[in-house]
């Protein structure tokens, strides 16, 4: 065993996992999106590493609604101090008919918030000029 191997086995010890749930309402539970959604939660904690929790819930519309079926896709991010909570209703410009670009953009924007609470964290964050 070399010093890179002890180095590569150490690292994949570090890696954290966070303890996801995932839920699907008005649709039947899907592996596809399933995968989606894991791969997307492994990558949160670059962006702030003290996560414990991740719960993802994707929701399709009524059947009754006569529009475009826009998917809502809520994450809620456990943390010590602030959790972080997205819930993405879907734009005007029905983008979230499709579930994978609703669930990008939610994800885009749990990244965005933990990018935010983490700057605030280091006291990166400018204050405001009176």
């Amino acid at each position: 065993m070399t010093a890179g191997d002890i180095g590569l086995s150490i690292e994949k010890e570090n890696n954290m996992q966070i303890p996801l749930q995932i839920s699907f309402r008005n649709m039947d539970p899907s592996p596809a999106i399933e995968a989606v959604v894991r791969e997307k939660a492994a990558k949160l904690d670059r962006f702030f590493v003290r996560i414990v929790s991740c719960d993802v819930t994707i929701e399709a519309p009524h059947r009754h609604h006569q529009k475009g079926k826009l998917y809502k896709v809520r994450i809620d991010i456990g943390m010590p101090g602030n959790d972080v909570h997205v819930n993405q209703e879907g734009p005007k410009n029905q983008a979230h008919e499709d579930v994978y670009v609703a669930i990008r953009d939610a994800f885009d924007a749990a990244v965005r918030q933990l990018e935010d609470h983490a700057r605030k964290l280091r006291g990166d964050v400018k204050s405001r000029a009176s």
